[in-house]
């Protein structure tokens, strides 16, 4: 009886793609204390019936995320009504060309448009021991696809989260529940506005 009961409510709810790297992931957390489903719960809380899939990959760099993009949605059991595009912090940990990040970015969202699925660019800025000039390209690199897609721009992932050692893991890099629950505070908002709530 119970799951004639839950079936409806399911259908109703909004499908959210968390797509991006560790940082989405939940790298070195618990279950349940990742972006994926902290977000879930606070847009439940704020009155938005929703399902937060975690399509994070530690380690994946723009190119690993365009290969499997296609994968991904194929595997959804609806289209999604969001997806947050969290990827370009191991390119630059990398330093790989700039170049190649945005192109790969640039497939991704067209990807997204081809298929009528909203997106959300969530961006990354660049440390600053790779240099003005390597920082000043990758930083422009998210809001410029960002316009042109004409897609919302969260402009820094872990905006809050970055400097602060309280709220990040011993690697100093990875945000802990603490943090996630600040990044989540954060980018709350913008997640309800793209959702048109």
């Amino acid at each position: 009886m119970t799951l004639f009961v839950t079936f409806p409510a399911l259908a109703a709810d909004k499908l959210v793609v968390a797509f991006g790297d560790s940082l989405m992931a939940g790298y070195q957390l618990k279950p349940g204390e990742g972006f994926a489903p902290r977000l879930e719960a606070a847009l439940r809380r704020s009155g938005i019936p929703a399902r937060v899939h975690n399509a994070g990959v530690s380690g994946d760099t723009t190119a690993q995320g365009t290969a499997r993009l296609g994968w991904v949605l194929g595997g959804l059991k609806a289209r999604p009504d969001l997806v947050i595009v969290e990827l370009g912090a191991n390119d630059m940990l990398r330093g790989l060309p700039n170049a190649q990040t945005r192109a790969n970015l640039d497939a991704i969202l067209a990807e997204l448009k081809r298929r009528r699925i909203p997106a959300m660019v969530a961006g990354m800025q660049a440390a600053p021991n790779l240099g003005q000039a390597y920082a000043r390209e990758f930083n422009a690199i998210h809001p410029a696809l960002a316009r042109k897609y004409q897609v919302p721009l969260y402009p820094f992932f872990l905006q809050g989260v970055a400097t602060n050692k309280a709220l990040l893991l011993k690697d100093g890099m990875h945000p802990n529940p603490r943090g996630v629950d600040v990044i989540v505070a954060n980018i709350l908002p913008s997640v309800r506005k793209a959702l048109g709530r």
